[in-house]
Order: C-alpha cells, then sequence, then structure tokens
C-alpha cells in the first residue's frame, strides 16, 4: 500500500468515526416524553351558591343634631360606647332659654290678670243689660274684651310650652340605643346653627343591616326561585353566610330584609339588604365584607381542579390526555367553583384525563408520561357566575 491509498484509508476512517459519533450523540439528545400529573373529571352534585361584595350599615342610624342654638357646655358620654334610649349625649347653655322661660311665664301671668277683670267686667254687665241698664253695644264690648283676653292668654300659654321646649331641647338625648359615635363638635362650639354640622350619630348595630348590589338578572332570578318555592309549599327561605375581611366566616345567618324601590341606572343593579344577628355589637357601620347565598344543587356537575385550567382573554383551555398519552388542548366553558374544584359546563366528559398543572409546558399532540394525582375534594359550597 503505498501514501496514497494510507492517507485515502486513513480519512474513510476518521469520517466513518466522526459520522459515528455524531449519530450517538443525536441519539442521547432524543428526551423521553415528559412526566406530568394528571387527574380525572370527576362527577358529583355540588351546592351553587352566589358571592357578592357587600357595605355593612346599622339597622337604625339617627343623626343627632341641636335643636336649639347656643354653645355646648358639656358632653356626657363616651365615644364609641352603646347608650339606651334616652342617655343624655351633650348639654347647650340653659341660660338664655330659661330667662326667656320665665320672660314667658310673666306674660301668661299677666294675661291670666287681663282675662279675669275682662270676666269680671262681663259678669257685671250682663245682669245690667238685662234690666236694659245698659245699651247692648256695651254688653258686646265687654264679650269682645274678654275674647281677646282669652285668645291672648292662649297665645302666652304656647309662648310658655315653646320656650320649655326649647329649655328641654338643650339637653340632647340619644333617641335609640346603639353605639354612640365620635363628637364633631367641641366644647364652647356654637351649635344649632344652619352651618353647623351634626353633633354625632348612633346606630344601632343588632341586627346589623348588610347590603349587596345584585344585577337585574340575578333579581329576577331570585324572584323566580321565591315563587318556585312558593309554589311547592316548602316554605324555605334563602340562608346568608357573612364572610369578613380576615376570611372567617360570621357565626350567626343572615336573613332577607327587602329589596330597595328601583335599579340604579348607571350600575344596572338593584341594592338588597340582609339582617344578621350582631350580639356583642362588632359588627360595625362601614366594614366591607362578601355575603354568600345558596341558591340551588348542581346536579352531575363535572369538576376539575382549578389549577388544570388556563385562561388567555377570557377563553379557558385544559390539557387532555387521550389513551394514547397525547395531549389535546381543548377549549371549554367553566361555570362556579366548589373548593380547590371548577365545575365544566363544557368541552369535557366523565372521566377524560387532564393535567392538573402546567398546561403551559405542554402543546397539542406533545407525548407526555401521565402520573395519577389526587383528586382535591371539593368543598361546601360552589360560587356561581
Amino acid at each position: 500500500m503505498n501514501v496514497k491509498e494510507l492517507s485515502v484509508l486513513l480519512a474513510s476512517l476518521l469520517a466513518a468515526a466522526v459520522l459515528s459519533g455524531c449519530s450517538e450523540k443525536k441519539e442521547a439528545a432524543a428526551p423521553p416524553p415528559p412526566e406530568v400529573e394528571v387527574v380525572s373529571v370527576v362527577q358529583r352534585d355540588v351546592p351553587v351558591y352566589r358571592e357578592w361584595v357587600a357595605s355593612l350599615d346599622g339597622s337604625v342610624n339617627a343623626t343627632i343634631l341641636a335643636q336649639v342654638q347656643g354653645y355646648l357646655i358639656k358632653q356626657n358620654y363616651k365615644e364609641g360606647d352603646f347608650v339606651k334610649a334616652g342617655t343624655p349625649l351633650f348639654e347647650i347653655d340653659p341660660r338664655p332659654f330659661q330667662a326667656s322661660l320665665d320672660e314667658a311665664k310673666a306674660v301668661l301671668a299677666k294675661q291670666k290678670a287681663v282675662l279675669q277683670t275682662a270676666r269680671a267686667n262681663l259678669k257685671r254687665i250682663e245682669p245690667l243689660a238685662a234690666a236694659n241698664a245698659v245699651s247692648q253695644k256695651d254688653k258686646d264690648d265687654a264679650i269682645g274684651r274678654v275674647q281677646a283676653a282669652e285668645a291672648q292668654e292662649l297665645q302666652a300659654r304656647a309662648a310658655v310650652s315653646k320656650a320649655e321646649f326649647e329649655l328641654g331641647f338643650t339637653k340632647i338625648a340619644s333617641p335609640i340605643d346603639g353605639i354612640a359615635g365620635a363628637a364633631t363638635a367641641q366644647i364652647g362650639d356654637l351649635v344649632g346653627t344652619p352651618q353647623a354640622k351634626a353633633l354625632t350619630t348612633v346606630s344601632t348595630v343588632d341586627p346589623a343591616k348588610v347590603y349587596i348590589p345584585i344585577s337585574e338578572k340575578e333579581y329576577l332570578e331570585a324572584v323566580a326561585r321565591h315563587k318556585q318555592r312558593e309554589a311547592s309549599g316548602s316554605g324555605e327561605r334563602a340562608a346568608f353566610t357573612l364572610i369578613l375581611a380576615d376570611g372567617s366566616s360570621w357565626p350567626q345567618p343572615g336573613e332577607f330584609a327587602f329589596a330597595d324601590r328601583q335599579v340604579d341606572p348607571q350600575t344596572g343593579t338593584i341594592r338588597v339588604a340582609v339582617t344578621f344577628p350582631n350580639p356583642g355589637n362588632i359588627l360595625r357601620p362601614g366594614q366591607y365584607a362578601k355575603v354568600r347565598a345558596l341558591i340551588g344543587t348542581e346536579k352531575n356537575a363535572l369538576l376539575v381542579p382549578q389549577r388544570a385550567v388556563g385562561e388567555l382573554q377570557g377563553n379557558y383551555q385544559v390539557a387532555v390526555v387521550d389513551a394514547g398519552n397525547t395531549v389535546h388542548i381543548r377549549n371549554v366553558k367553566m361555570g362556579g367553583r366548589s373548593g380547590d374544584l371548577w365545575v365544566v359546563k363544557e368541552g369535557l366528559a366523565p372521566g377524560d384525563r387532564v393535567v392538573a398543572e402546567g398546561i403551559q409546558k405542554v402543546g397539542d399532540g406533545v407525548k407526555v408520561t401521565p402520573k395519577e394525582a389526587a383528586a382535591p375534594s371539593p368543598a361546601p359550597t360552589t360560587k356561581a357566575q
């Protein structure tokens, strides 16, 4: 073998070794199908609840205003305390009003004396008029003086009553049982003027009133359900649960109180009031919470974990793994939620296997290695959408 033939042979062997190495690298680089957790679609009956954001208020809110003008001299309550109806809250300087009352009483005493004199004169004239000793005009004048004196006495009595009322208004009491709020007027302020603000507010908070805005559709659905219950004679009433800002549920169930008289044209909602017992006065006006109400039961609902559902521009998708372990991305229509599960309205069938999480990591037509995951248990509530 000459040098040329040897060179050709070495080049061939080197090329074969390079090709063999590349083939081995390509074979080693081919990854196995990714492992994913899958759960089977379950079917069961679930209670359907609806949930709204709500605001709390007192069942009665009394705005305390000064009914007479004067200077505030005393605050008789502790802000934030529970007060009974009739509890003194504030006092206005009574001296000007006491003086007005004394003056009115003096005028009344004067008018009583005038009336007494007029009646005495009439009593003397009446027998003389009967004997024609005096003219009929004299008798008529005497009767007129009595009537005028009676009217003036009546006016003086009214002035005394008004002065007594105004003096009584210098002591400002709570008209209801409830929680007294912070005072907005200070000692020495001139109150009772048209520009003056309310002195404080007292709210009856047991029961507490909770307002929820519901849509026209929800309102009409509620009316239809109420008519169905009446027709069936069940007498069943909707039960409401109050969920506070810390996530805890208020232990006392609520009851429907009333629906407002009109729909708000700006929001398209109607305000509904629900009352909750409030022992201890824990709930206060102005709090925000959620109200949850049972509206029915969804029969044979299909459920998947919420984490298995992907959302893109308002469209929902799940990754279904078929018998050959191939992924198929399906569009689905979702319903209410039940704990960690989500009701599927359309797009799935009982027994379908879906990727439990990581739908973004798989694509349509991708082969996977499925691993069964434990299905979460549904909570006893389902929120309707």
